[in-house]
């Protein structure tokens, strides 16, 4: 990471970019993001490695109140985090805190927001699938969509730099790349059950957001709803329940 590894997005919404981790034999790029609630609190969603240079940056935006895992895998600082911050709160949902059963977790994250951030952050709870569910969360004031693995955009840019020829021949061709922003095909093939996950993304798009940012890949600025109904359209397309539309 560089010197100064936060970049701020929009007012009280910052951006971290972390080192690759190993995902399966790929390399993954870490993303984190920031959120400053009402109270002066600071929201972190998925913590990246965290650097001298970036717990400086941290405690002077604000005290470190919530440490957020949107999904299973997204854990992997949680114990870095938590000890430079003993006091903030841990949220996941409630795989991850099966996973990471050392952590004091609150209760596990569902489709209603904490009382903590209810009217700043709305969150939908992605669920039906057989090994694996995520919590997407909308910042409101800046009408900003977070996604852990939901979507994975990556750019022709970086697998070019990081991944084999073989691993781009499959990225593109399950539509994790940059155009398409898919969800992984295991994950897409694992929603046996996908209403819930239909109504989930109702409620995502019923706030409207414009700004899209994904742990993995090219972070829509502008033109969310466009770029949803694009990378969930594996899911709006089944036919077995009703449009979302």
């Amino acid at each position: 990471m560089n010197d100064k590894p936060l970049q701020q997005i929009d007012t009280g919404l910052w951006l971290g970019e972390g080192p690759l981790v190993n995902f399966h034999g790929m390399p993954y790029p870490t993303r984190m993001i920031i959120i400053r609630l009402p109270d002066g609190g600071l929201w972190v969603w998925s913590p990246i490695a965290l650097s001298e240079a970036l717990k400086s940056e941290v405690e002077a935006l604000g005290p470190v109140a919530h440490l957020v895992s949107p999904n299973p895998i997204h854990y992997l600082f949680l114990v870095e985090w938590h000890k430079a911050w003993p006091e903030a709160k841990l949220w996941g949902p409630q795989a991850t805190i099966k996973k990471c059963d050392t952590l004091p977790f609150e209760a596990p994250l569902e489709d209603t927001a904490p009382e903590s951030w209810q009217g700043v952050i709305t969150q939908a709870w992605f669920r039906g699938s057989f090994f694996m569910d995520e919590i997407a969360f909308v910042h409101e004031p800046t009408r900003t969509l977070i996604l852990a693995d939901l979507s994975e955009n990556f750019s022709e840019d970086f697998l070019k730099r990081h991944w084999k020829s073989w691993q781009r021949v499959i990225a593109k061709a399950v539509g994790i790349v940059a155009g398409k922003g898919h969800a992984p095909l295991e994950w897409r093939l694992s929603w046996l059950n996908r209403k819930p996950a239909r109504q989930a993304l109702a409620k995502v798009m019923s706030a409207r957001p414009d700004r899209v940012i994904m742990a993995h890949g090219e972070w829509i600025d502008t033109g969310a709803d466009a770029f949803l109904r694009q990378s969930f359209s594996w899911l709006i397309q089944d036919k077995k329940e009703p449009s979302i539309g």
